[in-house]
């Protein structure tokens, strides 16, 4: 008995486990993969098998694909997964891999959760997957490109799965109501106007979760005629409060920390309180995105608006003050604030030009008038002589290059280039003033 037709005999087995799909006909999104020529669609069509990786979110048929395949090339499908199953279980899978060869029948490997392979386990499966003994369909829901080990992501092809659409899950709906071999066909149950495309939404492009939301909701029909109806009026007790949640160690999570940030850097408040409701509603720590808030005080507003970073910090400290609850308020009033002021990398591109160059200069000598002359001895060595105490000079600047604190026998560099935007404009212009000096000192 093979996987899909053990699906059906289990009449008791959740409806999303008994409507996966058994055909790549059957299957409902994915079209850039299943459509017609596409990639998916001729394996299945050719029967010939390559090693690939499915990197989607939940729901969108990852397992599905590998077991369609299986089915369609005719080949002894094995199943294992990367958190589940040790070295033990991948050198019996590759046993029975030999046996499948000795008779002619190729062997498909569905790998669960990739990116969860240890060394040990990776070490077991590579030559295999090499040799051609495996082929290998690894499925996950994190960045291959970070996550699964870099001999294994070179021998296999990634298939990038979307997320389905709200249309894509309402069609997979539909046919699990008028299924009456696997689905709810058989009970004729009548839908409010709505329903489906409420329970879609609330799925969030995952099938599996939408299947089990009407299954849930299906329990709650009033008999109507020859069948059932199920009212718009459930859908309050099944669906409930959907708390979009996240792993936060996945990529959704640092996607909407990006967000957030490059939303806020492009001066677009609603933007960025978006993002920043989704993460908190997701379940993402406030003081993540506060900590984010301060480095954009810094990195994209810098001098531009200098009462950014205090504010954020005041921010920070009113969220620790006052409790999640009023506290998110304020991480709000600070990100609508770094939004809307005006915007300058100067500070960070000058911190990374400093760093560079001192990198370059592991000679790096302090001039002598700028060291500090603690002791008698180093009174004696010259430390502090020609240090001139700023605000004993005209203006209360030391005009003059030959008092320019800059290291000795060093090529003069540039850091700081303030820009036109808000403060810095007058930063700018206080800099250019006191160039001025110098150069009049200069020529005395």
């Amino acid at each position: 008995m093979d996987l899909f037709q053990q699906a059906t005999s289990e009449q008791n087995a959740p409806l999303a486990w008994r409507m996966r799909p058994r055909r790549l006909d059957d299957y409902v999104g994915q079209p850039a993969l299943v459509g017609p020529g596409k990639p998916i669609r001729r394996m299945a069509e050719t029967g010939v098998m390559r090693s690939m990786i499915l990197w989607g979110p939940p729901g969108t048929g990852k397992t599905t694909l590998a077991e369609i395949l299986a089915t369609e090339s005719a080949a002894h499908f094995e199943r294992l997964s990367a958190v589940m199953a040790g070295v033990k279980d991948i050198r019996a899978a590759v046993e029975r891999a030999r046996a499948a060869q000795g008779q002619d029948q190729p062997t498909l490997l569905f790998l669960d959760e990739i990116h969860r392979l240890n060394k040990s386990q990776q070490d077991a499966l590579l030559p295999h997957v090499e040799s051609g003994l495996l082929t290998l369909i690894g499925a996950t829901t994190e960045n291959p490109s970070f996550e699964v080990n870099s001999a294994l992501l070179s021998r296999a092809r990634v298939h990038v799965l979307k997320a389905l659409t709200d249309e894509d899950v309402t069609e997979v709906l539909r046919r699990a109501l008028a299924d009456e071999s696997r689905g709810l066909g058989q009970r004729r149950i009548r839908v409010d106007e709505g329903v489906l495309e409420l329970l879609a939404r609330a799925a969030a492009g995952d099938a599996r979760r939408a299947l089990g939301l009407l299954e849930t909701a299906c329990d709650f029909t009033e008999p109507e005629g020859d069948g059932e109806r199920l009212a718009h009026q459930v859908l309050d007790d099944v669906i409930g409060h959907q708390a979009s949640a996240f792993d936060k160690q996945g990529d959704h999570f640092y996607d909407l920390l990006s967000a957030i940030h490059k939303s806020i850097r492009s001066s677009r408040p609603d933007a960025g309180l978006l993002y920043m409701a989704r993460f908190i509603q997701g379940g993402g720590d406030p003081l993540d995105v506060i900590r984010r808030l301060t480095a954009i005080a810094s990195e994209d507003v810098g001098n531009a608006d200098p009462k950014a970073l205090p504010l954020t910090m005041a921010a920070w400290d009113a969220y620790l003050r006052l409790g999640d609850h009023e506290g998110q308020r304020a991480i709000a009033h600070a990100a609508t604030h770094l939004a809307v002021a005006p915007k300058s990398n100067a500070v960070d591109q000058a911190w990374n030009r400093a760093k560079a160059f001192a990198a370059a200069q592991p000679r790096l000598e302090v001039p002598t008038y700028l060291r500090n002359a603690p002791t008698s001895l180093m009174e004696s060595l010259g430390h502090g002589d020609g240090y001139r105490y700023a605000h004993n000079e005209p203006n209360g600047y030391p005009a003059g290059r030959d008092h320019d604190c800059w290291p000795q026998d060093l090529p003069r560099e540039t850091f700081y280039r303030p820009t036109e935007y808000g403060q810095e404009k007058r930063y700018m212009q206080m800099l250019d003033w006191r160039a001025s000096l110098d150069d009049a000192a200069d020529s005395d």
